[in-house]
């Protein structure tokens, strides 16, 4: 290589400005010179004129340094390789969030213009029957007294003519000839002032236009709102006993706090919660958050069965701060229970939010059932419930096949909740944790399935209810997303009802004339829609009245078009009238026959018995039309583990959602 020159003092002048250097190693500061090593209190690049300068420094040789740059380097690679999934994954998430938000005004646009065309048909069908009320009550007055007038005017008008002749002949000579003439004018006379015309009105004038315009003025300026909040769950926590231990049969609640991206708290509700407790093979109990509309909710569950649970706690999708937690449940000792007089304590909060969940005396109940008329000749040993002693059944079990395990695919569940069956011989289950539902003959065999997980109108969040109308369309209850979807009967998406009136609807069922019942969990209330969207009624309210629910889960129709709702917090079935009148009332919370430990599925056979799954006793029972307990289908050979929907298929046997052991089962019925 050739040497470079360069001035003879320039290795003692300090260069401030760093010119390119001809090769790679050359040094920065003396021309000519090769780097060969590197100050590490200085982090330069030294050559051999540089040495004195760094004397007293720490050096090592420009080979050691470079290598352990590359290292550096390679360091920082590795933990930028690392993290670009993470990036990669959130930058989905966010795009998919506000695709989500993107669909979601698209949606409430839509709803907005509907609605309010839907107002203004409404206000100019009012408008022409006000018209045409108007025309009707008119003409019928107008009517009478034109008939009145027309009356008196021909009157008046015979007696003026009348008088009229009888004045002429008076004004004439009196005579003998003119004698009969005038006494036929005499008898005119007397025949028109004898007439009985009406003289008195009989009509009035009154039209008058009351139209109480404020109150609808003010329910228009205040008609609709857009609910939102800013709460993430990377920020939001949650806190109580709930989170880390429970017992076994007893309502434990845990408070959820939503922050926003800074980590200020929320202070409105509506954000959208799931809670799930389950272990290691599946979902097992759902509860109920209530909402304090102060950015705060509570999750107020009961589990019945003792082991180690997983509590997850997801806002918009996504785990809260700490989710899942470790959950332990335990059960009180005999000795504890029987002790105490109450077996069932929670917070305030979780009391009004849960009335009557729990049983006061359910251990000196243990593997007894109280005094009845009938008693069943079928009863199942339970898998979940207050522990009791096992009795064995000498019946063999009436279950004719099951169907599912846990898993994604087709035939296998995740958290299976409303079944419906259909007059064409299939079995529809809403597979809740899956997004989907799918679709099988009455034999069993799987057909189809449908859904997309998707917050979007034609997507599902959450099914958690299915029924099928007798147009062969099918019906959703999306309890997440908070509206009701229709879908033909191939599984193309139709319309959706309920949006922006329902808060979480958990099943769905209709009636005679064609109308959609849905049960709404999270605001207690039953609504009754048209297929079109139109809500005809609503009834219900939070509470443990008899017109109250706590809670409520699914409903059925009976030969009478009442609706039958299972009202899960509140232990027992109601029906009503579809004008939400109370019909009947029958069960309490316990184990005994006719008692139930929060009931789920409903159904009701041809001849008006009512079928109900019995969630925390793990068993079906059969009532009568008048709420008489009947019998059980027996299920102890191959236990229930967490009923949910129930339904009689075509062929009349029982369909029943096994969720906690992830599969339908279809069980003989003797109606």
């Amino acid at each position: 290589m050739e040497a470079h020159q360069h001035s003879p003092d320039s290795s003692s002048e300090e260069c401030t400005v760093l010119e390119a250097p001809p090769g790679k190693n050359a040094c920065p500061v003396h021309a000519g010179k090769a780097v060969e090593f590197h100050c590490s209190s200085c982090d330069c690049f030294l050559c051999d004129d540089c040495l004195p300068e760094h004397e007293d420094h720490s050096q090592v040789s420009l080979t050691q340094a470079l290598d352990q740059h590359r290292e550096d380097l390679q360091d920082r690679l590795s933990a930028a390789t690392n993290r670009l999934p993470q990036v990669s994954d959130a930058l989905s998430l966010v795009k998919e969030i506000l695709q989500q938000l993107t669909n979601q005004r698209a949606s409430i646009e839509e709803d907005v213009q509907s609605s309010f065309e839907d107002l203004h048909k409404q206000l100019d069908v009012r408008k022409s029957v006000l018209l045409m009320e108007l025309e009707v009550t008119y003409g019928l007055k107008q009517k009478v007294l034109q008939a009145q007038v027309d009356g008196l005017a021909r009157g008046e008008a015979d007696m003026a003519a009348a008088c009229t002749q009888v004045e002429e002949a008076m004004a004439a000579e009196a005579c003998v000839a003119g004698v009969q003439a005038e006494r036929e004018l005499a008898e005119r006379l007397r025949e028109l002032t004898g007439l009985g015309l009406p003289c008195e009105p009989q009509e009035n004038d009154q039209l008058d236009l009351v139209l109480e315009t404020d109150g609808l003025r003010k329910s228009i300026h205040n008609l609709g709102t857009i609910v939102t909040t800013s709460a993430v769950a990377s920020q939001s926590e949650a806190m109580g006993a709930g989170l880390e231990q429970c017992i076994v049969g007893h309502p434990a609640s845990v408070t959820i706090v939503t922050r926003d991206k800074s980590g200020g708290a929320c202070k409105s509700g509506n954000a959208i919660l799931s809670a799930e407790v389950f272990t290691p093979d599946g979902s097992i109990v759902d509860g109920e958050i209530v909402d304090h509309k102060n950015g705060t909710y509570e999750f107020v569950y009961v589990v019945p069965k003792e082991g180690d649970f997983s509590l997850a706690l997801r806002l918009y999708d996504q785990h809260i701060k700490g989710s899942p937690f470790r959950l332990t449940v335990t059960r009180m000792s005999d000795v504890d229970v029987e002790v105490s007089p109450s077996t069932t304590t929670a917070t305030n909060s979780a009391a009004n939010a849960t009335p009557s969940t729990g049983s006061s005396d359910g251990a000196k109940r243990r593997g007894k059932s109280p005094g009845q008329k009938k008693k069943g000749s079928k009863r199942a040993s339970s898998a979940l419930g207050t522990p009791r002693r096992k009795t064995q059944n000498p019946i063999e079990d009436d279950l004719i096949f099951r169907i599912g395990t846990k898993g994604r695919n087709k035939g296998e569940f995740t958290n299976l909740q409303g079944v419906a069956a259909s007059s064409a011989g299939r079995i529809l289950i809403a597979d809740s944790n899956n997004q989907c539902v799918q679709i099988f003959s009455n034999d069993g065999e799987f057909k189809t399935r449908f859904g997309v997980r998707g917050r979007s109108p034609g997507q599902l969040q959450r099914p958690t209810g299915v029924a099928v109308h007798p147009s062969g369309d099918i019906i959703i209850a999306d309890y997440d997303n908070k509206w009701v979807s229709i879908f033909s009967g191939e599984g193309k998406f139709k319309a959706k009802l309920g949006a922006g009136r329902l808060m979480g609807p958990k099943g769905v069922s209709v009636d005679q004339n064609g109308h959609v019942i849905v049960v709404d969990n999270k605001a207690c209330t039953v609504f009754i829609f048209q297929p079109t969207g139109k809500l005809v009624a609503k009834f219900g309210s939070r509470g443990n009245g008899d017109k109250q629910f706590a809670g409520p889960h699914f409903a059925a129709v009976n030969k009478n078009n009442e609706i039958i709702v299972t009202d899960f917090h509140n232990h027992s079935v109601k029906v009503f009238t579809l004008d939400g009148e109370l019909v009947l009332k029958f069960g309490s919370n316990g184990e005994g026959n006719g008692q139930f430990n929060a009931p789920t599925g409903v159904a009701v056979d041809v001849n008006g018995n009512i079928i109900v799954a019995d969630w925390g006793n793990s068993r079906i029972q059969v009532f009568d039309g008048s709420g008489s307990f009947l019998s059980y289908i027996n299920t102890s050979a191959d236990p229930l583990y967490g009923p949910q929907g129930l339904a009689l298929t075509s062929d009349g046997h029982v369909v029943v959602a096994d969720s906690g052991n992830h599969c339908f089962k279809v069980y003989r019925y003797l109606q």
